[in-house]
């Protein structure tokens, strides 16, 4: 914004040296921004307190001129800029109305490439609230690398070859083998791979027999195969309808089967050029304890690849498909280990690409933890379903003049709003314990309060005919948090990023809606004293709307009209 960087050159211009930091003052009564001077103190050889003194007086003595600045105080360690109201609204809301849906992009990854590996999931296996975590967080993250300049290129890799394929078939042949299949096939064979788990767990001797599975799977035995491509086909066909309705649109997918083979020759590879040896039982290992890593397992005692076997090749074809210039790949933070051990490998086998993984926190029931082993997941599907089920009733309530049509539509826009907003109001790394009735509040910090803000912003718009108005007009306190807050959001897509932290987004989402609802409460719209009163604040609703929407459209949220 203007102002920022009127600020940060008037600061120069007193003197100030190096990269300038501005920051938020905790309350509005220390100001808009403010610059500390612990490092200027440092240059001077003076406590932070004469610096600021200093700096304030050089301002004073260069007779400063700053249109959008009504004062400038020292307090403390800090030199305070209040700023005028009237020239914020100028500048902000002429920015937003200039930009629009493209308020808040940058070009900071211009000419920059990043391929996103997510949800990763594997076949086989249900697709529960873990995986649409995951789902929640790549979307988010391509939007934002959008948002931020970048080419992107979303792409999947289906653990479609692993152990747990081969539990799965070991499952359905010995206990389900003559069974007519259901019309949900990707859930029966959940099911199956859970039963599976336990019995495995509890006879021993049965491990034995799916590692056999396992060896056949690899040696595309001609009897198993048929089975195992006409399941794993089961999976991809239901991966492919909820991605669909998540908005998942990948460039490319990657399978793990046609990688195996890849990988066991390069786990030969390796060992002819001593970076993996032989370990205990004939296993194929590289020991990286001398990197506190630990020792990788690249090939079991029987011969039969591992996760690592695969992972390998697939590094390599991921660059040489889309040569990007980072790779990131986005899994539970349990596989944290996992990743610093396969990029270790790969840095010292002289592949030389930036490559991040980014790991994210569990999904939690409040009865504990999830485990597709133990068949105690919350599936996608029925979790979407319940909450969906939920709104529809809400709505019903709120509006007996809906059709069933319109109440069914606006249930399921805000079902994915509650879902998606819950699952990624939390810092990435972090656990979370999903709780239904929270999630559908229409209060607090969830997706349908940020949604009610817009919607009644809409009914607001739909009552008047906006016309340009004065903006000077605008210099009650509450309409300048709303433009601050509106100011901010170019520095919050930014921070986003860098962090890789969509949470920030949702937090910003609920700030702003907050804060435009503190506005609706305390200030007349369509009632204010003049009509050009009226559309300066119709202005301001505007452009609250827009960035609301701008915002929740990186978190793949849709809004409706109304609630």
């Amino acid at each position: 914004m203007r102002f920022v960087e009127e600020i940060k050159k008037l600061l120069a211009a007193a003197g100030v040296k190096g990269e300038i930091e501005l920051t938020t003052p905790p309350n509005p009564e220390m100001g808009d921004f403010a610059f500390a001077c612990f490092g200027v103190a440092k240059e001077l050889g003076v406590s932070p307190v004469e610096a600021a003194n200093s700096v304030k007086s050089k301002l004073e003595i260069g007779n400063w001129k700053l249109e959008i600045a009504e004062r400038i105080e020292a307090t403390g360690p800090y030199v305070n800029f209040y700023l005028k109201t009237s020239e914020l609204a100028k500048t902000v809301l002429g920015e937003i109305q200039k930009q629009k849906e493209k308020y808040g992009a940058n070009k900071s990854g211009k000419g920059k490439k990043v391929l996103i590996e997510y949800p990763s999931n594997n076949t086989h296996k249900e697709f529960h609230i873990g995986h649409f975590r995951n789902v929640c967080i790549g979307n988010a993250l391509v939007q934002l690398y959008q948002k931020n300049g970048y080419k992107v290129y979303p792409v999947n890799y289906l653990n479609d070859f692993g152990n747990h394929v081969a539990k799965c078939l070991w499952g359905l042949l010995k206990f389900h083998n003559h069974e007519k299949y259901p019309v949900n096939k990707q859930k029966w064979l959940g099911d199956i791979y859970a039963e599976a788990s336990r019995q495995v767990r509890d006879n021993p001797d049965f491990g034995k027999e799916v590692a056999e599975i396992q060896k056949k799977l690899e040696e595309h035995d001609l009897e198993l195969w048929p089975l195992f491509m006409e399941t794993r086909e089961w999976s991809i066909e239901k991966f492919e309808e909820i991605f669909k309705q998540l908005g998942v649109k990948h460039v490319a997918v990657f399978y793990e089967k046609d990688l195996k083979e890849k990988g066991q020759k390069m786990t030969d590879d390796l060992l002819q050029r001593g970076v993996a040896e032989i370990g205990e039982g004939g296993a194929v290992i590289v020991d990286l304890s001398k990197y506190n890593l630990d020792v990788a397992m690249l090939r079991k005692s029987n011969g039969a690849g591992l996760y690592l076997t695969s992972d390998l090749p697939l590094a390599v074809a991921k660059f040489k498909k889309f040569n990007a210039d980072e790779s990131i790949v986005i899994t539970g933070t349990e596989q944290n280990f996992y990743f610093k051990q396969l990029y270790k490998i790969l840095e010292i086998i002289g592949f030389k690409k930036k490559l991040t993984h980014i790991g994210y926190g569990l999904v939690n029931r409040k009865e504990g933890k999830m485990s597709s082993r133990l068949g105690n997941v919350i599936l996608y599907e029925d979790l979407s379903d319940e909450v969906c089920d939920r709104l529809k009733a809400e709505s019903k309530i709120r509006h007996a003049d809906w059709s069933e049509k319109k109440i069914n539509q606006t249930a399921r826009i805000l079902t994915m709003a509650a879902l998606k907003f819950d699952m990624q109001k939390h810092e990435t790394a972090k656990n979370t314990t999903f709780d239904v009735k929270e999630s559908i509040a229409f209060d607090g910090f969830t997706g349908p309060y940020v949604l009610y803000a817009v919607a009644r912003i809409n009914s607001i718009l739909k009552k008047a005919k906006t016309k340009k108005g004065d903006f000077t007009l605008l210099i009650e306190p509450e309409e300048k948090q709303l433009l601050l807050l509106l100011a901010k959001y170019e520095e919050v897509v930014v921070d986003a990023l860098k962090n890789y932290n969509p949470s920030a987004i949702t937090r910003y989402c609920f700030d702003l809606a907050q804060q435009f609802n503190d506005f609706y409460n305390k200030r007349s719209i369509l009632s204010a004293e003049n009509n050009n009163l009226i559309a300066a604040r119709l202005q301001l609703c505007w452009a609250v709307k827009n960035v609301l929407e701008n915002a929740l459209n990186l978190l793949t949220i849709d809004t409706v009209e109304e609630m």
